[in-house]
């Protein structure tokens, strides 16, 4: 029987083989209790008296000792297909959280790729009624704007007609020599 330095890095080629092996050593051994069955019903039934000679108790004794490692091996068999269930069982766990993990990796990739649409769209709909209310806070300030210079104008024709302009007599042909030398002066 093939031994390891570390049980826990066991070929399968080798666990296979030596299942084959060990298989046909249990059929072997089947056998020859099946054969020890067959020929101990045929003594006792023949001569209730018979005792076997030596020759033939050492040849039962060396079917014994060949049974009993048939015996060891098929625990070693069990053995090493409790190990083969625990690996497999341990692979289809590992398996199993591989998907889990790439079919969650593949939603965050998906959800990664719509967060500029997702933002965009958020951010039209928190723009909108700033925009809304830029755009009626131009409407007012235009209104207000008309509304100020029509009251200036207003304003300041009503100022110019409330101011009192003292009026001059018209230049005379004398008035108008004063003037020049007021002027030169």
């Amino acid at each position: 029987m093939p031994t390891t330095t570390d049980d826990t890095t066991v070929n399968p080629e080798q666990l296979q083989a030596e299942m084959t092996h060990l298989r046909e050593e249990l059929q072997m051994r089947d056998q020859l209790v099946q054969q020890l069955s067959q020929e101990l019903f045929r003594l006792v039934k023949g001569n209730a008296s018979f005792m076997p000679n030596q020759s033939e108790s050492e040849g039962n004794m060396a079917q014994i000792q060949l049974l009993r490692e048939l015996r060891g091996n098929s625990l070693q068999i069990g053995f090493y297909q409790e190990q083969i269930a625990s690996r497999d069982a341990e692979i289809y766990q590992l398996r199993h959280t591989v998907q889990e993990l790439t079919d969650r990796s593949r939603m965050l990739e998906m959800a990664v790729q719509e967060l500029p649409h997702i933002y965009r769209q958020k951010f039209a709909e928190r723009i909108e009624p700033v925009k809304e209310r830029l755009d009626m806070l131009q409407r007012e300030n235009r209104q207000l704007h008309a509304e100020l210079q029509s009251v200036s104008y207003r304003l300041a024709v009503k100022t110019r007609s409330a101011i009192d302009l003292p009026s001059f007599p018209p230049l005379n042909s004398d008035d108008a020599g004063m003037a020049r030398l007021v002027k030169h002066e």
